[in-house]
C-alpha cells in the first residue's frame, strides 16, 4: 500500500510537486497555501492537501489565470476539502486545457509519485490513460493532469474493470455537459455579439470570458456531483442500514 505524504519537508514537497521551494514558499505568502505543521526542531511539515493544492495551482496557471484570479478561485473552495476532493478539482480543470503529455523516465515517474512502482502499478496506470508507453522501454508519456489523481487510485480496493467502467462513466457524462454547456454559451454570447465573421480584438474577448468562467464551471460540476453522490450513497446504503436494524438480533 502507498504510504499517504503526511509528512514531507518543504524540499520533498517540492520535489513530489515538481515545483522549487522559493515558488512554495510565494505562494504561501499569498495565502495560496495553508501553513504547515510544526515538528520538531520548529521545522514545517507538509502533507497531501498541499501536494494536491499545488497541482490545482499549476493547471489553474495552465488555463492563464492570474495569481490575484487564483486566489479568488482557491478562496471560493470549502475549507475543508480533503486531498482527494482537491485531486478531483484539478483533474476537472485539466480537461479544459488542451492535452499535454510529457516525457519521463522510470525514475522521474517514481520520483514525482513518491513510490516504488511494480510492472503491474504501470499496466494500471497505463489502462486509466495516465501514461503511454514508448519504444523506449525506460521512457513513458506521461499526462500531469491525471498523474497524481491515477497513482491515489494504485491502492482503491476496487477491480481495474470497475475503474475503467466508471471513468468511462465519467467521460461519457461530462462530454454531454460540456457539449449542452458550450451550446448555452454559443447561443447566449457568442451569437448575439457576431455580426458578420468576428474579428481579432472580438475572438480574443470571447475566450478570455470562456477562460474566466471555465473555473466557476468545474466548481459547480464539482459541488453538483458530490452533492448528488451523497444523496445516492445515503439513499442506497441508508436504507440497508435501516433494514439491517430492523432484522438485527432481539434482544
Amino acid at each position: 500500500m502507498m504510504e499517504p505524504a503526511t509528512d514531507l519537508t518543504v524540499d520533498e514537497l517540492a520535489a513530489r510537486a515538481g515545483v522549487t521551494v522559493r515558488t512554495i514558499r510565494f505562494y504561501s505568502t499569498r495565502g495560496l497555501l495553508p501553513p504547515p505543521e510544526i515538528g520538531p526542531r520548529r521545522v514545517g511539515r507538509y502533507g497531501p492537501d498541499h501536494l494536491s493544492r499545488l497541482a490545482l495551482i499549476e493547471e489553474l496557471q495552465h488555463q492563464g489565470l492570474t495569481l490575484s484570479a487564483i486566489e479568488r478561485y482557491l478562496e471560493q473552495l470549502p475549507p475543508d476539502l480533503s486531498a482527494q476532493d482537491l485531486a478531483i478539482h484539478r483533474a476537472l480543470v485539466a480537461s479544459w486545457i488542451p492535452d499535454k503529455a510529457e516525457d519521463a523516465t522510470r525514475e522521474q515517474l517514481e520520483r514525482r509519485v513518491g513510490r516504488a512502482l511494480t510492472e503491474e502499478d504501470v499496466d494500471r496506470l497505463a489502462a486509466m490513460s495516465v501514461l503511454v508507453r514508448t519504444d523506449d522501454p525506460r521512457v513513458f508519456r506521461v499526462d500531469p493532469g491525471l498523474l497524481h489523481l491515477g497513482t491515489r487510485l494504485l491502492d482503491v480496493p476496487i477491480a481495474l474493470e470497475t475503474i475503467l467502467a466508471a471513468r468511462g462513466v465519467v467521460i461519457e457524462h461530462t462530454r454531454a455537459a460540456a457539449r449542452e454547456l458550450s451550446r448555452l454559451f454559443k447561443d447566449e454570447v457568442w451569437e448575439p455579439n457576431r455580426h458578420g465573421g468576428p474579428d481579432d480584438e472580438e475572438l480574443a474577448r470571447m475566450k478570455s470570458l470562456s477562460a474566466h468562467m471555465q473555473p466557476m464551471v468545474v466548481q459547480a460540476l464539482v459541488t453538483a456531483f458530490q452533492r448528488s453522490m451523497k444523496q445516492e450513497l445515503r439513499e442506497s446504503f441508508g436504507r440497508e442500514g435501516d433494514r439491517g436494524r430492523r432484522e438485527g438480533p432481539e434482544g
